[in-house]
């Protein structure tokens, strides 16, 4: 069967057989669906040749990876017979990722108690009052991160599934909505808590305080009593976690560079083009008649996010980035999209953007591009 790519190139060449034939530049038949093309190369100038290699390249690159127009059902998608095994494992986590945000949201911190302690170092009562407001907080604290490790987990999985050579990426998302929406909702999650944990210092301040309060502990030879939970080693990771400005966004970077790294087999970009796929998916979603399908205005937001999700993934693990020309993400296409809504509903994305990608500020990124992600 003629592919359609194949047609478009026939189509192409056609259009320039016609175009210049009368002028000598060509000598040749076409015998479709098999081209032979330019029997007399050495009559055509290499410029042309350069200008209509490129307009071919784009034409049936636009077509090959117009895989991004389909609906993603990320309201109601539900597993097939084939996906229910892995789709049971991951809902699981994402069960508990509802309560972590609950929880993060409603996380105040012991900042008074905090400070009333370090104003009254000597007064056992006020030191002990301080301790017990923190310890809990910080057990809290280390729920969040173990989270972290079942995400990376979870994502892994999908990855595995979604990934394979079995399909191409647009196959493997288009037959398999319910995993692809499970991957949606892990970067939903991700974004949301590092949105949540960015605009809450209380907690690497609780954090350090734990930390000092524990070390001159030891030294004194004290007991931490319900402290002791969070040994110096686990701590040490805590610290790693909770430094950076975006932990869970870190956290789904290093996975999927893992998960590159660790199936060797695996070409890259099998990874890759999935994520591209579905940053296509979202884009197409949000600028064309399937937004009027979505049941809710959240589920907007919900698709903004997994778009910028992915995109910042594909940027930590492609080895050019999201942002160089040859990317298969149309990076001024999906900035256009955020930039048509409310600015209070997507500044948040636009920082993430900005300040979480790896490769925004290469030499090969466009100026446009820059200048486009300028802050107002």
């Amino acid at each position: 069967m003629l592919q359609r790519g194949h047609l478009w190139l026939i189509i192409c060449t056609n259009f320039f057989l016609f175009k210049f034939s009368g002028c000598g530049l060509y000598s040749g038949v076409l015998n479709s669906p098999e081209i032979t093309v330019v029997k007399y190369l050495n009559y055509i100038q290499l410029p042309f040749l350069f200008h209509m290699g490129n307009l071919i390249k784009v034409l049936t690159r636009d077509i090959d990876n117009n895989g991004g127009n389909f609906f993603l059902d990320f309201e109601n998608a539900q597993p097939s017979q084939s996906e229910t095994e892995v789709w049971e494992k991951v809902n699981q986590v994402l069960m508990e990722a509802r309560v972590i945000l609950d929880d993060l949201q409603a996380y105040r911190g012991a900042g008074e108690e905090i400070r009333q302690a370090i104003q009254s170092p000597g007064v056992e009562g006020v030191q002990e009052k301080a301790w017990s407001a923190v310890v809990p907080l910080v057990a809290k604290l280390k729920t969040f991160y173990e989270f972290s490790q079942k995400l990376e987990s979870s994502l892994q999985c999908l990855l595995d599934v979604l990934t394979s050579s079995s399909s191409t990426p647009t196959q493997h998302l288009e037959q398999k909505q319910a995993l692809a929406r499970q991957f949606a909702h892990i970067l939903h999650f991700t974004l949301r808590f590092d949105e949540l944990k960015m605009t809450n210092p209380a907690i690497q301040n609780d954090f350090s305080y734990y930390r000092r309060t524990i070390s001159r502990m030891r030294i004194n030879n004290l007991s931490a009593n319900a402290g002791n939970e969070v040994n110096n080693e686990l701590a040490n990771r805590m610290s790693l976690f909770y430094a950076s400005a975006t932990p869970m966004l870190k956290t789904l970077s290093d996975a999927t560079s893992k998960f590159v790294s660790d199936n060797p087999d695996l070409p890259i970009e099998n990874t890759t083009d999935c994520l591209s796929t579905m940053a296509s998916v979202c884009k197409v979603m949000l600028e064309t008649e399937y937004r009027s399908r979505f049941a809710s205005e959240e589920t907007v937001l919900f698709c903004l996010r997994v778009m910028v999700g992915v995109i910042i993934l594909y940027d930590h693990v492609h080895p050019a980035g999201a942002f160089v020309k040859t990317s298969n993400i149309d990076m001024k296409g999906c900035i256009r999209v955020l930039k048509e809504q409310p600015p209070s509903s997507v500044e948040g994305l636009l920082n993430a953007l900005r300040y979480t990608t790896k490769h925004l500020n290469d030499e090969t990124t466009s100026k446009q591009i820059k200048n486009m992600l300028q802050p107002n």
